[in-house]
């Protein structure tokens, strides 16, 4: 598909997204493993194998006509300048050719609360190419990313797999969230698919260990969150753009508090009882909250608003501050 006219500024270009198709596995290979099962056995992966056949291997890789619209993005998220600095630089590479989407895998690291994963579900919306996302502070097996033996008991393919395979698009936004909490406790490293999956050349022919059919995982955008990266293997730091994300300075912490309050107030039909802007000296107390713990405060606030009949939200309408909750229970 051809690109934009040369001489029509990019800003100007239209922001149309434009896809073409991409096969992520073989169907002959597919076939191939399917006529080697026995009769009457591994019933789950005879389900997969028919699966793959069914949706045949043609996926949307998609990227943008022209270079999307990012200030609302640098005003949500400050504290990510840098970030989204790069991620136009790529964009900008690849939005008036025929090359593909190609973003270096990104590792945001940062204290809790700075809205790194908030980002990553915010690329991928910016992208439209889809989401898996994988939280490794939850992780119960090993195998979550590449999948495990099908002779296993429960075995099942991982989460690249199901992401290609049951998603609409070959070049979909994977988030590895908390990547410094994965245990090496498990028989499998849960990290060591992405010793090749964060490599084009070997991501091209990646397979997962349950379907044992080769996947082309090489257009993936992989994001990956930490709060500390000595926890994180060197050889997976190298192949990965590293970006230290801190909390928002005093200024950026109120635009943020401000805009997410306007957001809250014109999603909901409730909100046009409420004030346009809210009040100085409850915007300021908003502001010393991270980023993700703001959306839960001004809800709560709006509904302690609400309940004393005002439309006009208050300080006293504010949760208390953590460490100071009401206890829960009969008093001794």
């Amino acid at each position: 598909m051809s690109g934009t006219h040369p001489l029509v500024p990019v800003a100007a270009r239209a922001n149309i997204p434009i896809a073409q198709m991409r096969a992520v596995y073989r169907c002959d290979e597919v076939e191939r493993r399917l006529t080697k099962l026995p009769p009457k056995e591994h019933e789950s992966l005879r389900a997969t194998y028919e699966r793959m056949l069914e949706k045949g291997p043609e996926r949307f890789q998609v990227k943008p006509a022209g270079l999307p619209a990012m200030e609302h993005l640098y005003d949500e998220m400050p504290n990510f300048t840098e970030v989204l600095d790069d991620v136009k630089r790529q964009l900008a590479l690849c939005h008036d050719s025929r090359d593909a989407l190609e973003i270096t895998p990104t590792l945001l690291l940062g204290p809790p609360g700075v809205g790194k994963t908030h980002f990553a579900r915010r690329l991928s919306a910016l992208l439209g190419t889809g989401m898996g996302f994988v939280s490794m502070s939850s992780l119960t097996a090993g195998w979550v990313l590449s999948g495990a033996s099908s002779q296993w008991k429960g075995a099942r393919p991982g989460k690249v797999f199901e992401t290609l395979v049951d998603g609409q698009y070959a070049n979909p936004v994977m988030v590895v969230d908390e990547i410094d909490k994965a245990s090496a406790e498990h028989a499998y490293d849960p990290l060591g698919a992405l010793y090749s999956l964060l490599e084009i050349d070997t991501a091209s022919a990646f397979t997962d260990e349950f379907a044992e059919v080769a996947i082309d995982a090489s257009q993936v955008v992989w994001i990956a969150t930490a709060n500390d990266e000595r926890a994180i293997p060197e050889p997976i730091l190298n192949r990965m753009n590293v970006y230290a994300v801190e909390a928002p300075d005093a200024d950026a912490a109120r635009g943020i508090a401000r805009r997410l309050y306007q957001r809250i107030r014109d999603a909901h039909d409730w909100g046009s009882r409420f004030d346009p802007e809210p009040a100085e000296p409850v915007l300021a107390q908003m502001a010393a909250l991270a980023p993700r713990e703001m959306r839960r405060a001004w809800m709560t606030a709006f509904g302690n608003a609400r309940l004393d009949g005002r439309c006009r939200v208050e300080l006293r309408d504010l949760p208390a501050p953590a460490g100071k909750r009401t206890p829960i229970g009969f008093v001794q």
